[in-house]
Parts: structure tokens; C-alpha cells; sequence
């Protein structure tokens, strides 16, 4: 061997030796099975069924660790992760320059694809397959096509009667992803709407009534006849709503919402897409080329800084996130087609893991390193995200888009979180609510007895409930003042009431 070759062979060796481990690590070190730890997330709905379903099978690999994931759309998510008061967020839509400038060094790891539907309620069509073009569905949601057998509609749809009722138009009322992509879409079929309306996670709509989230827009489309909204395909499935066949990009074909359809729409986009720490600002899968793909689909995103110290000061919480996100994107993704969603591609799967493996925690590698190597220096803490699942009303009343959920749901963010008196109630509420709540949830999923009983529990509660929406709330004293008195009366209901009716049935046993 000569003196050169030899020399080199050191060089590599050396180099490699100065390889951290974590370079060569496949998946992440496993959650400490000796301490639980509590992930708080936030942001879009869009994917919220599909992430519900991770926590629970998640929790049954791992039931030390407990996600909290609050559906309250990807303006909300975007904002907390900006704001730091989440650990992870999510989103539909790519963070914009300003939004990356207000969180840099921001990672988008995809989780999953989805289609947004165009969903409708018209009983004279009580199956899905109605056809629309995109210019059609532009102008309904400007308001300028308003009923159902406008001509434009009908000569799509010969074979079908269409009545001459008018179109109630249901959209978003909170910043969303799932808007963002809908009118997205909009926005490149119609030269109208996107001088008028144009782009974003929230737009001045022309017309119609908004619900919040993905579950608000699916209630008044399934309890209002002739009423049309959007909403995302697992929302309209697991409501059995009807949705529109939407003409291809080439205007060759008319394309339902499917599985097929959406791996078609993605199909080779890979190749082009950025890095996990790059800019995903106008990353898009809508109205893509070909016969049978289907022109509103999307990725939907989780978002991670690549210095958690910015979110946490918990190593066991960092080895814990860094192992459930990683098992989201790879394992994971065998749960998304029961919910209708397409799981990513490995070429996809592998801009997660590598942006996964930039993350950093007290200086070192958050990938491989173990909790106790990651001995926290940090003082920051995260704090309780804004809002608060539903999780024990939803496993009662069957799914997050009962009208019970969505009432509790309006109360919270529309009544308690209005002050400051009431966001402080609900971030201790939540810490504590969350000690227990998935639990139970899981419980009521399995047993249908104590399901019933739960729902049956739960009823005095929500009547008590609706006084706030009959009541000024508008200042702290009004808020401290309801807030203690039904605090007080639903202590009344479930303790003081049922403790009196046993001591009076004692008395009357012993006379």
C-alpha cells in the first residue's frame, strides 16, 4: 500500500468516525416507557380524523405518550406554532414568506393527501355524482349561479331533474387550510374569482354562511336541503354526504373523489418537490394533468421547528415526538385509506425523515439521542395551546361533526375564549381535562354501554350550556360572573341534587 493511498484511507476513516451516530439510525430512540409525557398540536381539521386515529393506535404501542391535537384549523395551527405555544402544528397550506420570516427554520413534513370535496344536500339527488365544472362551482360561490336547475347546470346533468330551489352556500368561518385550497383552486379556474375573491386561508365571501372547520361547514350541508359547500372527502364519507363528479384539467372527463383518483393527481410529484427545511410556498397538486385525476387535491402538512428548545424543555418529550411523527409518516400510514386519505410516497416519506433528522435539541441531534443525553438547559416552557379537544362528547355523540360537539366547540371559542378570564379557565382546564379525557374516549369506543351513560351524563351539561348563548359575555366581570354561576349549577346537578334525592331515599329505607 502506498503512503498516499494509506493517507487517504485515514482520512475516511477519521471522517467517518466524526459521523454522528444519528446519521446512520433508521428510526428514532422509543418513547421513555418509565414517564409520561403529554404532545400538544394544533391546526387544520383536514387531516384531523387521521390524526385522531394515530393517537389512539399510537397510544396503544406507546401508552405513555398522550396526544392532545385540537382541531381548530390551519390558521389557528400556523398562529400557535408561530406564538410557540404548541409543541407541533398542522396545516394545509404551506406557510407564506411572511409566515416563514414570523417562524424560521420552520419544517413542513408531509403526513398525507386529501381531496376537498364539493359537497351538496339536495333531495332530489341523494347520491353523489352530480356533475360541475370548475367555472360553475366558481360562480355558485360567487354568488352569481343560485339555483340548482340554473341552465349551466343542467346541461351537465341531462339525465337528472334538477329542482328550482335556491342554493344555500355553506364555507369556512375561521382561517383554514382546507378554504385555502378550495379557493385556491377556484382562483385558477375562474379569472373572476381571482380578481374578486383570490387566495387564502381566509377570503371576503361573496355569499353563503360559514362553519367552523371541516365539521361546521359538514353539519349545515347535511342539516339544510339545497345547500352546497366544501369540506374534505372523510368529512363527507363518514357523514354520508353526496359530492360532485368536478371536471379534469383537460376538460375530458368528469372526476369523482377516490383514492385512485387522488394518487393520480400526485402521482410523480416527488421528484419536485423541496426539502423539509425549504419553502413549500406554492406547492401544489391541484388541477393536475390527466384523465381520471381529481383537480382539487392536497397535501396536508405537520409543522416543527428544527430547534425545539423554541417549544419545550422536556428531552422526554422531544424523544417521544421525534418517534411519533416519525412513525405517523412511515408506519402510520397504513391507517390513512379507511379514512380516505392517500398515504405518501416513500420518496415523500424520505423528505420527512431527513427533515427529522435536522432537528435539534440543547445542541445535539434530537434523532437518535436518548432523554438523558439531553440534559435541558432551557428555561422556556410551552404553554397550553388556545381552545381544547372534545374528545369525551366526541366518542359519545358518535364523531367530531355531532351537533353536540359543535356546540361545545362554538361555546369554547366563541363565548369562554372570548376573554382573557376565560382563555386562563380553559388552559388549566385543558391540562387537567387531558389527564384523563383519551382514556375515556377509548373506553366509550370499546364498551357501548358506558358510552350510552356517558352521552346520558353529558346532557346537563349541554342544556346548562346554552344560557351563554342567551347572555352578554363581553367583559371579564360577565364572563367570572356566568362562569362561576354554571360552574356552580352543574355542581349543583351532579353532586349536591343526587346527593340530597340518596340521603332523603336513606331516610325513607329506615322509616
Amino acid at each position: 500500500m502506498t503512503k498516499k493511498t494509506s493517507t487517504i484511507i485515514t482520512l475516511l476513516t477519521m471522517s467517518i468516525l466524526l459521523i454522528p451516530a444519528s446519521a446512520f439510525a433508521t428510526t428514532p430512540v422509543e418513547p421513555n416507557p418509565n414517564v409520561d409525557v403529554q404532545i400538544d398540536g394544533a391546526g387544520a381539521s383536514f387531516p384531523f380524523p387521521l390524526i385522531d386515529l394515530w393517537r389512539v393506535e399510537y397510544g396503544e404501542l406507546y401508552p405513555t405518550v398522550q396526544l392532545n391535537y385540537q382541531s381548530i384549523g390551519s390558521g389557528g395551527g400556523v398562529k400557535n406554532h408561530i406564538s410557540k405555544t404548541v409543541i407541533f402544528a398542522a396545516s394545509d397550506a404551506p406557510l407564506k414568506p411572511a409566515e416563514r420570516e414570523a417562524a424560521p427554520n420552520t419544517l413542513h413534513i408531509p403526513e398525507a393527501i386529501g381531496a376537498v370535496t364539493v359537497a351538496y344536500n339536495v333531495p332530489e339527488i341523494p347520491e353523489s355524482g352530480l356533475k360541475l365544472t370548475g367555472t360553475i362551482i366558481a360562480d355558485i360561490f360567487l354568488g352569481k349561479i343560485t339555483k340548482f336547475n340554473d341552465p349551466a347546470i343542467q346541461e351537465l346533468n341531462p339525465e337528472i331533474s334538477l329542482p328550482d330551489e335556491d342554493i344555500v352556500v355553506a364555507h369556512r368561518s375561521d382561517g383554514s387550510g382546507t378554504t385555502f385550497v378550495f379557493v385556491s383552486y377556484l382562483a385558477e379556474v375562474s379569472s373572476e374569482w381571482d380578481e374578486k375573491v383570490g387566495a387564502g386561508k381566509s377570503v371576503e365571501w361573496p355569499t353563503g354562511i360559514g362553519g367552523k372547520g371541516n365539521e361546521g361547514v359538514a353539519t349545515i350541508v347535511k342539516t339544510t336541503p339545497y345547500s352546497i359547500g366544501y369540506i374534505e372527502l372523510a368529512y363527507a364519507f363518514q357523514n354520508d354526504i353526496p359530492y360532485a363528479s368536478v371536471e379534469n384539467a383537460d376538460g375530458t372527463n368528469f372526476v369523482a373523489p377516490s383514492m385512485q383518483s387522488i394518487a393520480d393527481a400526485s402521482a410523480g410529484a416527488a421528484p419536485t418537490l423541496p426539502e423539509a427545511h425549504e419553502s413549500w410556498y406554492g406547492v401544489s397538486l391541484l388541477n393536475a394533468p390527466g384523465k381520471n385525476s381529481y383537480p382539487i387535491a392536497t397535501f396536508t402538512y405537520l409543522l416543527l421547528y428544527e430547534d425545539l428548545n423554541k417549544v419545550t424543555n422536556d428531552p422526554n418529550t422531544v424523544q417521544a415526538l421525534m418517534h411519533m411523527i416519525n412513525w405517523m409518516i412511515t408506519d402510520g400510514q397504513k391507517f390513512n385509506q379507511e379514512l380516505l386519505y392517500v398515504p405518501i410516497a416513500p420518496e415523500v416519506q424520505k423528505i420527512g425523515i431527513d427533515g427529522l433528522k435536522r432537528v435539534q435539541f440543547n445542541g445535539q441531534s434530537a434523532w437518535a439521542e436518548t432523554s438523558s443525553s439531553m440534559v435541558s438547559t432551557q428555561t422556556t416552557s410551552s404553554e397550553s395551546s388556545e381552545g381544547g379537544g372534545c374528545l369525551i362528547a366526541t366518542a359519545a355523540f358518535g364523531s367530531e361533526m355531532a351537533p353536540q360537539v359543535q356546540f361545545l366547540r362554538e361555546i369554547r371559542d366563541g363565548k369562554v375564549m372570548a376573554t382573557q378570564s376565560g382563555t386562563a379557565f380553559m388552559t388549566g382546564f385543558n391540562q387537567f381535562y387531558y389527564s384523563f379525557s383519551p382514556a375515556v374516549a377509548d373506553y366509550e369506543r370499546e364498551n357501548p354501554v358506558f358510552k350510552e351513560t356517558v352521552k346520558l351524563a353529558l346532557t346537563p351539561m349541554l342544556t346548562s350550556l346554552t344560557l351563554l348563548n342567551h347572555v352578554s359575555v363581553d367583559t371579564e366581570e360577565q364572563m367570572l360572573g356566568w362562569g362561576i354561576s354554571l360552574i356552580l349549577l352543574n355542581i349543583g346537578m351532579y353532586f349536591v341534587a343526587p346527593a340530597v334525592i340518596i340521603a332523603k331515599i336513606k331516610k325513607r329505607l329506615r322509616n
